[in-house]
């Protein structure tokens, strides 16, 4: 009764934010019982998952200056704490967190499982290049969001870290977020461009570099 309370909520509140869109958020814990679930639950709880997956949407539709019309067409978003090992994937637009990650972390794990939804929910809303782009990219453009909204993560490597522009993750997003401060808008223009496809010469197109010279540089800025 407790989760179809929930769900009906989320439901509602959908519907207020767009009405013309029907979108619906589930949450569900699938780990209960288990230190992780128990967690999850006295520490962040079902309500809060389906708040933070609503406000990363809206978030990420305004980072990639998305409306209806431009978005990804997705209908449904579900997250479920799963007892199982690794940290957090999606596949689809289904969200599976670990709950041995949750229970084993060490820090404030109400802040890390935000910056986890917000990085697991922009794969939902994201473009890949139609399975063509950089896995590392993709990655990559996931952190930027989660960077973007104040939930970087402090075990995140530093600025100017890694060994390629598409390692992914942490690496991928502070060369994303260097390339957004040579054009404003870049991130939310490549994202529109791999609507369609990919071509690394998008970089290019966009800020008159190609890839290997923005990663030059940047590497450059930071001293490396």
């Amino acid at each position: 009764m407790k989760n179809l309370t929930i769900l009906i909520t989320s439901l509602l509140a959908l519907a207020l934010l767009d009405p013309t869109h029907a979108l619906e958020f589930v949450a569900a814990n699938n780990a209960i019982g288990t230190p992780g679930g128990n967690r999850f639950d006295s520490e962040f709880g079902l309500e809060y998952t389906l708040q933070t997956m609503n406000s990363a949407s809206e978030f990420i539709w305004r980072a990639f200056q998305q409306d209806e019309a431009t978005r990804r067409p997705v209908s449904r978003i579900t997250t479920t704490i799963e007892n199982e090992d690794g940290v957090a994937y999606t596949s689809g637009d289904h969200i599976r967190v670990s709950a041995q990650y949750i229970a084993n972390f060490n820090g404030d794990v109400r802040r890390e499982i935000v910056g986890l939804l917000y990085h697991e929910v922009a794969h939902s809303w994201q473009y890949n290049g139609q399975g063509h782009a950089p896995s590392g990219l993709i990655e990559g453009v996931a952190d930027y969001l989660r960077l973007t909204s104040g939930y970087a993560a402090p075990y995140w490597i530093k600025p100017g870290g890694g060994d390629r522009w598409d390692q992914g993750y942490d690496v991928t997003a502070y060369f994303l977020q260097y390339c957004e401060g040579l054009r404003q808008g870049f991130v939310a223009d490549l994202n529109a461009k791999m609507k369609d496809g990919y071509n690394v010469g998008f970089f290019q197109d966009l800020v008159g570099k190609s890839v290997d010279q923005l990663w030059s540089d940047y590497k450059a800025r930071y001293g490396n």
